[in-house]
C-alpha cells in the first residue's frame, strides 16, 4: 500500500482495511432541531464531509465512497434539491481550485445524465484531476443500488454475456476497481441501507 500522507501522531490503518463508505444522513433533521432550515444542515454536513474524506485519506484508506445524492432524493422539496445542487456546484469549483491538497483522485458514480450540462462538464473535468493518485474518492450522485445493478446487467448484455457469474457482475459495478467496502457508516441514527451499495454490502 502506498504510504499515506499523514501528520505526526495520526494513526495509520492496517493494510487489509482499505475501503470505507458513508451514507450521509440526518443533516436536515439536525438543522430543524436547532430551528434552522434543512438547507443549513446540508451546508454544515458538506463541510464535515470534506474534513472526514481528507482524514480517511490521510490515515490510509485506499477508497472512500460517499452517498451524496440518491435517486430518491429528487422527491424532496424543489428548494431543498436546488440548495443541494448549489452545494455540489460550489464543491466542484473548490476541487478545481484546491485539488492539490487532496491525495486522491475523484470519481462520480451514478446516473449523471440527469444533471445539468454545466454540472456534467465540471464533473468530467474534476475527474481528470489527480488522476495519478492511487487513492480514490467516489461520490455517489443520483445513485441507487438497484440502478447500479441494472447498469451492470445492461453492460453485460451489451457484451453478449448470457452465462453471467457473480464475478461478471462485480467487475461491472461502479466501484469495481475499489473492491467491496470493509465498513459502511450511516450518520443520523437510522439503521438501514437505503438502496446503497446493495451488491457490495452483501
Amino acid at each position: 500500500m502506498p504510504q499515506p500522507n499523514v501528520t505526526p501522531g495520526t494513526p495509520v490503518l492496517d493494510e487489509n482495511f482499505k475501503h470505507i463508505a458513508f451514507i450521509m444522513d440526518g443533516n436536515g433533521r439536525w438543522a430543524k432541531k436547532r430551528g434552522m432550515p434543512r438547507e443549513y444542515g446540508h451546508k454544515v454536513g458538506s463541510s464535515n464531509f470534506k474534513k472526514i474524506c481528507l482524514y480517511c485519506c490521510d490515515i490510509g484508506f485506499q477508497a472512500v465512497t460517499v452517498y451524496a445524492f440518491s435517486t430518491e432524493n429528487w422527491k424532496r422539496p424543489k428548494h431543498e434539491v436546488s440548495a443541494i445542487m448549489n452545494i455540489l456546484d460550489n464543491y466542484l469549483d473548490e476541487l478545481k481550485r484546491d485539488y492539490k491538497k487532496y491525495h486522491n483522485r475523484f470519481r462520480f458514480i451514478g446516473d449523471l445524465s440527469v444533471l445539468t450540462p454545466a454540472l456534467q462538464e465540471k464533473i468530467a473535468y474534476v475527474e481528470t484531476l489527480n488522476s495519478d493518485q492511487p487513492q480514490v474518492l467516489n461520490i455517489a450522485l443520483n445513485y441507487g443500488g438497484r440502478g447500479e445493478l441494472v447498469h451492470a446487467f445492461r453492460t453485460l448484455a451489451a457484451e453478449g454475456k448470457t452465462d453471467i457469474t457473480e464475478d461478471d457482475i462485480s467487475r461491472t459495478l461502479y466501484t469495481a476497481a475499489c473492491g467491496d467496502p470493509d465498513m459502511i457508516v450511516r450518520t443520523g441514527g437510522d439503521i438501514r441501507i437505503s438502496n446503497f451499495l446493495l451488491w457490495q454490502a452483501a
